[in-house]
């Protein structure tokens, strides 16, 4: 449809037919906008097409003050300034909850002439956007003075009330939105602590065999591109069979428990730290040529572990390493076996602890 001109003589080229037949495409395309500034494109020029005016404004509540949020005229106006409501039209209009028809800007006590005065408005006409509550106004404005006819008023009261509509879908498309991207980032973060359950012992909280072979692998294979070394360590706990068999297994959870904070404390914030089976540990790290001083970190912690509790229940460990050069091959596997085999091989070479402590 062809667009009501801009440059014109006001009460020539106002057409109440065509403007209401634009009207009904406006409605259409507000009906599709899913943002305020979408609308207050629509909006701000629709303003203009349907009264025949130079210019157009956008205003919002906000709080005790008007926003001028969008324009389109020949000429500057407000946008991005801010009136109190009871020194503005638009404050005016939304207070009352009424058009304002002004003829003469200058003319009229309610109009700010030092506001008006730098700018090409001579003649306005300015509309609630909802009338019950209102949350904002459509203004129109002309260079030259003239009076807005009843067909002006009620055809921009018409577009304000289709705005009205348009604010309130879009708040609720906007809630819908957000809720959508709230129960997604829910049903990410619950996947993630599944998949996270699936990979880590209960008892303890540290990374179970699924886990550790996971995410082991994964690093090895990084590190391997890297051309760096790589190690594994394993330790097994001695005596906790006879300490569950004669003080329950509440007392050998709690040993494990604290085999696991001695090893996640010995070892570095990115090691691969896991129980992999009832009472058998392991490490992984990569980035170093030797661990240097690890089992010695891991028996001091045990050591001050021994002092401090209060059970009197010594917790013993015997470990293994097996360790990677960078140009070695060798599969996870084959590392983690070898690295029992040490483990056994220090295990039985001490004494029977049995059950140490208790």
């Amino acid at each position: 449809m062809e667009a009501i001109p801009t440059s014109y003589t006001p009460a020539v080229l106002f057409d109440y037919t065509r403007s209401m037949e634009y009207l009904i495409e406006v409605v259409q395309d507000l009906s599709l906008a899913r943002d305020l500034d979408h609308v207050m494109r629509i909006v701000r020029h629709a303003a203009r097409m349907v009264t025949g005016a130079d210019g157009a404004s956008f205003v919002l509540r906000d709080g005790d003050q008007c926003l001028y949020a969008d324009e389109e005229a020949i000429g500057p106006l407000w946008k991005g300034l801010r009136f109190p409501m009871r020194v503005s039209i638009s404050g005016w209009v939304m207070l009352n909850r009424t058009p304002a028809v002004i003829d003469d800007v200058f003319a009229d006590p309610r109009i700010s002439q030092d506001v008006y005065r730098p700018t090409f408005v001579r003649s306005l006409l300015m509309v609630p956007i909802r009338t019950a509550d209102p949350v904002g106004a459509i203004g129109v404005y002309w260079k030259q003075t003239c009076t807005p006819t009843l067909e002006q008023v009620r055809i921009l009261q018409a577009l304000a009330d289709t705005t009205a509509m348009a604010l309130e879908n879009v708040q609720l498309y906007g809630s819908l939105e957000r809720r959508v991207r709230e129960r997604t980032a829910a049903l990410v973060a619950e996947n993630e602590r599944v998949h996270m359950l699936s990979l880590t012992d209960e008892l303890t909280g540290l990374f179970n065999r699924r886990g550790f072979m996971l995410l082991a692998a994964r690093q090895l294979r990084v590190t391997r591109r890297a051309e760096g070394a790589a190690w594994v360590l394993l330790a097994d706990m001695d005596g906790l069979k006879p300490v569950n068999d004669t003080l329950g297994h509440d007392m050998g959870d709690r040993l494990l428990c604290a085999a696991a904070k001695v090893l996640r404390s010995s070892a570095r914030e990115l090691d691969i730290v896991a129980r992999i089976g009832g009472d058998e540990f392991a490490i992984f790290g990569a980035g170093e040529h030797a661990p240097a001083g690890l089992a010695e970190r891991v028996q001091q912690a045990i050591e001050l572990h021994n002092m401090r509790d209060e059970k009197g229940l010594a917790l013993s460990m015997s470990m293994g390493l097996e360790f990677c050069e960078p140009t070695c091959e060798e599969s996870l596997d084959n590392m983690i076996a070898r690295a029992d085999k040490a483990m056994y091989a220090v295990k039985r070479a001490r004494p029977d602890r049995g059950m140490q402590g208790t």
